[in-house]
């Protein structure tokens, strides 16, 4: 089972990395691997089994986070409309974006980083990714809103990219110079 110990912080020189393609179709390692990650994230969103084992709740996480720097992503969570999103991605790539962004008005938050760090993380509002499952089919996920932001958090660790980094200061558009 993972735990909180398995998740590397930052700091680690792994979350700083390009993540490596997974050959297809992927081992029965890295499959096995994608579904400890999926575990990890449903036990984080159980009440129960998060307090027990001091789990801090996560809706996605990527194997440069375990230390391992593979391109293998999991996403779970339920949406406002009570729909389960459940993901497990080999090679995620995002292939188009909106001109428009997003953002959480809470900021975002990492397994990876053990500090509150506020501020706006702007992100696409509409992508389409292309990933592998775990028999090696392609597919494609249009997305938009939460779940587009949670695809890129994750896409962002597998190229080295932490959310903090692209944090910029709230610009209001109608501010004037004086």
């Amino acid at each position: 089972m993972i735990t909180m110990d398995d998740i590397v912080r930052e700091g680690n020189s792994v979350l700083r990395e390009v993540a490596e393609e997974v050959n297809l179709p992927a081992s029965e390692e890295e499959v096995d691997l994608l579904e400890r990650m999926m575990q990890f994230l449903k036990n984080s969103q159980d009440p129960e089994i998060a307090e027990k084992h001091q789990l801090r709740s996560g809706v996605g996480l990527a194997a440069p986070q375990l230390g391992i720097s593979k391109r293998l992503v999991v996403v779970h969570f339920t949406d406002d409309k009570e729909e389960v999103h459940s993901y497990k991605l080999i090679n995620p790539k995002i292939v188009s974006h909106s001109v428009e962004t997003t953002h959480l008005d809470d900021g975002e938050g990492c397994l990876s980083v053990d500090r509150e760090i506020a501020g706006i993380v702007p992100r696409y509002k509409r992508i389409t990714v292309r990933a592998y499952n775990e028999k090696g089919e392609e597919q494609s996920y249009r997305l938009r809103g939460f779940p587009a932001i949670v695809f890129q958090h994750e896409i962002d660790h597998l190229n080295g990219i932490m959310f903090y980094d692209r944090i910029e200061e709230f610009k209001d558009p109608l501010k004037r110079p004086v």
